[in-house]
């Protein structure tokens, strides 16, 4: 293939834009941020399970709790209607009243009972009440933290895709002024090897870093100033210039 050396020369321009870009893509797929939005996610999942786990158990035991406190008032009227029975005098047969008097002993020992059920259910509720609150706050923080990475991520692609903006301009304006065969062969060898054109520099390719033979290098000097290189260790297109210590 024949090309201008001015326009083989544009390839190391094209090249450089190219690496720009690519960088910039990379930079942009592997921000800090995006692992730590990722974590902080999976941390927020997490934690709306627990909260939503922590607000079920504090629902049953607040269910619990009006239960036992609803059997407490049961047993309670109850008692307090015996008792009614006892002092008004009403019940004046020997066997009933000791029957009577019995009945309000249990159901005194029944409510006493009772009540220290209330009491263990409430501590338990209390601890859940607590748990769902410190877990609440844990997501909350955590959400926060999240929008605040995902903030700086937004801010991050802005400048990312602004600085790749400015170099694809710059990119095709240089393709633009490339032959279209010498682009074509171009951009098939940046699709194989990730860089398509590199500079030949005191004798060495600056695309695989092989110092060329002797002979390679009179090989170089005796081709026409037109003709398009490859380097025969990596393929790229080997672009001479005043460096390449020919």
């Amino acid at each position: 293939m024949k090309a201008a050396p001015e326009s083989q020369k544009r390839l190391l321009d094209l090249a450089e834009l190219d690496s720009v870009i690519d960088r910039l893509a990379h930079r942009r797929r592997t921000l800090p941020e995006l692992a730590e939005i990722d974590e902080l996610a999976k941390r927020l999942a997490r934690l709306a399970t627990q909260v939503i786990e922590a607000e079920t158990e504090a629902g049953d035991l607040a269910r619990e709790q009006t239960k036992a406190e609803s059997d407490v008032d049961t047993v309670r009227a109850r008692a307090e209607r015996d008792q009614k029975r006892l002092d008004s005098g009403a019940v004046t047969s020997p066997r009933d009243l000791a029957s009577l008097q019995s009945e309000i002993g249990s159901l005194q020992r029944r409510q006493g009972d009772l009540e220290e059920v209330v009491l263990e259910i409430m501590e338990r509720r209390e601890a859940a009440d607590t748990k769902v609150r410190d877990l609440v706050a844990q997501r909350d923080e955590v959400a926060a933290a999240r929008a605040a990475a995902e903030d700086r991520r937004d801010a991050a692609f802005a400048e990312i895709d602004k600085e790749a903006a400015d170099a694809q301009g710059r990119r095709t304006a240089v393709a633009a002024e490339i032959p279209a065969d010498l682009l074509a062969l171009y951009t098939k060898l940046k699709d194989q090897y990730a860089v398509g054109a590199a500079m030949l520099r005191h004798g060495r390719c600056q695309g695989c870093k092989v110092a060329l033979s002797i002979a390679e290098m009179n090989a170089i000097k005796a081709a026409p100033h037109d003709e398009v290189l490859r380097c025969e260790e990596c393929r790229r297109i080997l672009v001479r210039t005043p460096e390449s210590g020919l």
